[in-house]
């Protein structure tokens, strides 16, 4: 690279203040209060309000749903602590650019928009929530569960519009981004307070038995959902972030932790999103399924709609309203902001602004589907199960490659696109289990962490024969 080439991209970089392809420099470092509140704003947003509901369609126990969320959300936090921030403070640099050093160019572009193209379609799902909330003054019909296609034009106007505001807020960077979720989180994490305990006294509860009874010992799933038992919240629940902990696309984030102990932060999306706000959420489809209209689904052997605004606004009115379209802005912002580094690590001519807008378009297109966000729980598990492998690449290596000899950034120094090693060490893992999953019916999440393991040892071994070729 040319002098001027170099100087070229250090003023790009300069610029856009992401340093996408460089470590994030001493002065650009950020205490633990930036990372609890955007993982705070985040996971107790948009995403609980669909997922809390859904563990009452799949029928969970309330043992399964209190204990199992417990330990889940513990072996997230661990994850992320351990390994995603460990290795982030160490080399500060995103997961792309690290892909690119151990992959190679033209494997990690296909990775890169795969995972751009799943963050889209979360975030989407996102602004679905929002529009839930949005379209309440305009009484706007409500997507049902098994509703895949728009149902109106003021569903599309509506989404059109929230998915332009979050575009424009995720592409100013991750400053604007992390000051945005600092502002909303305090805000969103009372809603869900609030909203529970008016849940409660609408449900007649006022005791912790009758709290229980509300899930008791579990029941059938409504049709069209899977029956969840107490290792499927425990495993879930761990693997329901597994791309951003074990698939290491926090290293985009924690890359500008001044020390690994900034993971621990994780625990505030775990515990008061992951944990409260999903039970929470769950209590106002429980005083949903109570009212006429979800009685008269299933009546008819149908499964009632998981709408958020609507279920907000019945416990807290307004005040719900404006926590769910906040929410769902809390999810999407740094959702499509992951999505932009990705598409820039593609295409590296145009600016980070340029690519998030591009993955804003894409999440706002998404948005349009409620598919995305009423199948949510198979989706995050399909999605989990297709990029947590790649981020055992970068664990390994970095954990085992002094030990078995194993040259680390191996494309790079060899200057080859292709890493052989990562090719097949992904699709035989991603090929067997997801065979295993199909074949036999077994739940995605459940093979996520054999499928990781696998990849991960099979990297070394290949690329000790590989190498060792060389």
């Amino acid at each position: 690279m040319s002098q001027v080439s170099i100087e070229s991209n250090q003023v790009e970089e300069a610029v856009s203040g992401e340093f996408e392809r460089e470590p994030i420099p001493n002065s650009k470092l950020k205490g633990w209060k930036s990372f609890i509140g955007m993982y705070a704003g985040e996971h107790a947003a948009g995403t609980e309000f669909m997922i809390g509901p859904l563990f009452l369609t799949a029928g969970v126990s309330a043992f399964d749903l209190i204990v199992g969320l417990l330990l889940g959300n513990l072996l997230a936090v661990l994850s992320w602590r351990f390994l995603t921030a460990e290795i982030a403070v160490k080399n500060r640099l995103t997961l792309y650019f690290q892909l690119e050093k151990i992959c190679g160019k033209k494997l990690v572009t296909g990775y890169n928009l795969a995972n751009g193209i799943l963050f889209c379609f979360l975030a989407g799902s996102m602004i679905t929530v929002s529009a839930t909330a949005v379209g309440i003054p305009f009484d706007m019909p409500m997507p049902k569960l098994d509703d895949t296609l728009p149902n109106g034009m003021t569903w599309i106007i509506i989404v059109i519009a929230i998915g332009a505001v979050i575009s424009i807020i995720a592409a100013k960077g991750y400053d604007t981004v992390t000051k945005a979720a600092n502002w909303m989180s305090p805000f969103i994490v009372l809603a869900f307070v609030a909203a529970g305990i008016v849940a409660l006294s609408q449900l007649g509860v006022n005791s912790f038995s009758k709290f229980w009874a509300i899930w008791g010992d579990g029941g059938e799933p409504f049709p069209g959902q899977t029956k969840f038992t107490f290792w499927h919240v425990v495993i879930w629940s761990w693997f329901a972030n597994g791309a951003m902990h074990i698939g290491m696309s926090d290293l985009s984030v924690f890359r500008f932790a001044k020390e690994a102990k900034a993971g621990w932060t994780t625990a505030a999306g775990m515990y008061v999103g992951h944990y409260m706000a999903w039970i929470a959420a769950a209590l106002l489809y429980a005083v949903y399924l109570k009212s006429p209209e979800a009685l008269s689904y299933l009546s008819e052997g149908n499964a009632p709609p998981v709408a958020p605004g609507p279920m907000a606004y019945n416990a807290i009115g307004v005040f719900g309203i404006i926590a769910v379209v906040l929410a769902g802005w809390t999810t999407a912002n740094p959702t499509i902001y992951r999505a932009g580094l990705a598409f820039q690590a593609i295409l590296p001519k145009l600016s980070t602004a340029k690519v998030t807008i591009i993955a804003g378009a894409i999440a706002t297109v998404a948005g349009l589907f409620p598919a995305f966000a009423m199948k949510l729980l198979g989706f995050v598990a399909l999605y989990g199960f297709i990029l947590a492998p790649f981020g055992a690449i970068i664990v390994f290596e970095h954990f085992f490659a002094k030990k078995f000899g194993i040259q680390k950034n191996y494309a790079e120094l060899a200057g080859i696109k292709i890493n052989n090693a990562v090719l097949f060490a992904w699709a035989i893992s991603f090929g067997l289990f997801y065979f295993i999953s199909v074949q036999f019916d077994v739940f995605l999440s459940f093979v996520t962490l054999p499928a990781w393991l696998l990849c991960g040892v099979l990297f070394i071994i290949f690329s000790k024969r590989i190498q060792r070729r060389k």
